[in-house]
């Protein structure tokens, strides 16, 4: 199998913590998202694995120096299509697991190569009911009838970020310039391309597309490790605690976090190497 982790984004909404770090690199409970993904793809059975970079490239190249996966970093923005294009030299001519890294999930990632592979599809998206973002249209053969159409009487789902495509679709695509997969799925349908959906359910999904579902994200991951306890708290390595702190609800704090005397959290993310100052309170906060 062969993967390539989408990370190049700007993360535009999740500033001004995104001009600290690049969003792939936001750690959850402190573990940096995209190693995780990288994780991910790996156990699913990736030997080659493809990360493209464009915002804050170096502290992605630094991220990923230990992680033997291949680095396209792209001086301009590509998009997803135009990324993909470009990834075709790496890649041998058997389809593509392609993730984004900026989802936190827990879909079976060998469950969907294996699925593509038997549908004999141009290409499989992962689909979910998840009204936010609901806007793919399904016949009850899987196949897809309309990304972004909202057609009418037709029930929708939402596309997790996960797919599976070959790498003959993909050469249709412009080379060297930017270009949405998305809107081409869609061109590529009235043409008559194969384009299955795959729906996952019973899984964990979570978008980190604002500061609000970043902090959403841990509340909920940490319902699920600190079950029937009223106050949560992760705290990563290195990390001492002065005994007059406050924990209400929930907090996380990274690994080498220096806390001062008399703080307060409450529901709030420190990232690593953090430092607090003493007496601060802090509430439904990022801490970087």
């Amino acid at each position: 199998m062969q993967a390539m982790i989408l990370a190049a984004g700007f993360g535009t909404r999740l500033r001004p913590y995104s001009m600290k770090r690049p969003k792939p690199l936001f750690p959850v409970l402190d573990q940096s998202l995209l190693l995780r993904v990288i994780n991910q793809v790996r156990q699913s059975g990736a030997e080659r694995i493809l990360v493209n970079c464009h915002y804050l490239a170096g502290q992605m190249a630094s991220a990923l120096d230990d992680q033997d996966v291949e680095i396209q970093e792209e001086s301009e923005i590509l998009g997803t299509g135009g990324a993909l294009r470009r990834a075709l030299s790496f890649f041998k001519a058997e389809p593509i697991l392609v993730v984004n890294a900026d989802i936190y999930h827990t879909i079976d990632l060998a469950w969907v190569y294996r699925n593509h592979l038997s549908s004999g599809a141009d290409a499989t998206l992962v689909l979910h009911h998840y009204p936010r973002f609901n806007n793919v249209t399904l016949h009850s053969d899987g196949r897809i009838t309309g990304i972004r159409d909202h057609l009418p009487e037709q029930p929708e789902l939402a596309f997790t970020g996960i797919q599976v495509i070959n790498p003959e679709l993909l050469r249709r695509l412009p080379e060297g310039r930017y270009a949405d997969i998305v809107e081409y799925y869609q061109g590529w349908l009235k043409e008559g391309a194969d384009l299955r959906g795959l729906v996952s359910r019973g899984h964990f999904w979570s978008d980190l597309g604002t500061a609000q579902d970043y902090l959403a994200l841990h509340e909920r991951l940490l319902q699920v490790m600190c079950r029937n306890r009223k106050v949560s708290l992760f705290k990563g390595r290195d990390v001492i605690l002065p005994s007059d702190v406050t924990v209400r609800d929930w907090a996380v704090v990274g690994t080498g976090v220096k806390i001062g005397e008399g703080v307060h959290l409450e529901r709030v993310v420190v990232w690593d190497g953090a430092v607090v100052e003493k007496k601060s309170i802090l509430k439904d906060d990022i801490i970087t």
